[in-house]
This record gives C-alpha cells, structure tokens and sequence, in this order.
C-alpha cells in the first residue's frame, strides 16, 4: 500500500503531471472541472493510467472536495 499527497489543479488546459513541490506532494493538471465530482474521477482515471494499477486498487481518502488529497493505491 501507498499513499501520495496530491495537489490537483482542476480546469486546466489538459491532464498532466506537473511534478513536484518542494515537500514531496505530487503536482497533478486536471482538465477535468471541479463539480459533481469530474476532478476526483479524473484524478482517479490519471492514477489508474500514470501508475499501471486497476481502478479497484485506487481510493481517496480525504480531501474529496479540496484540492490538496491523499491517494491510497493498495496492492
């Protein structure tokens, strides 16, 4: 099991990983708008396809309508 700090910045011009902040936190694009969810599934679908792990295995467990996260991908 792993867990990620992620900051996503909901409504840009496209998905992508932006990289890193100083403290470790992943930096995550998403073209994805910050309503009814479209974010967190967009996150979620980036994690599925950047990592290589099935949806199943993906879970947010807080910050489901902030934009910092932690992402827990079990094994």
């Amino acid at each position: 099991m792993s867990i990620y700090r992620i900051k996503v910045i909901p409504g840009a011009p496209k998905t992508e990983n932006r990289g890193f902040l100083a403290d470790g936190t992943w930096k995550v694009a998403l073209a994805a708008a910050p309503e009814k969810g479209k974010a967190n599934i967009s996150l979620i679908n980036f994690l599925v396809k950047e990592l290589g792990v099935p949806k199943s295995q993906v879970k947010i467990l807080s910050g489901a309508t902030a934009r910092l996260k932690l992402v827990e991908i079990s094994n």
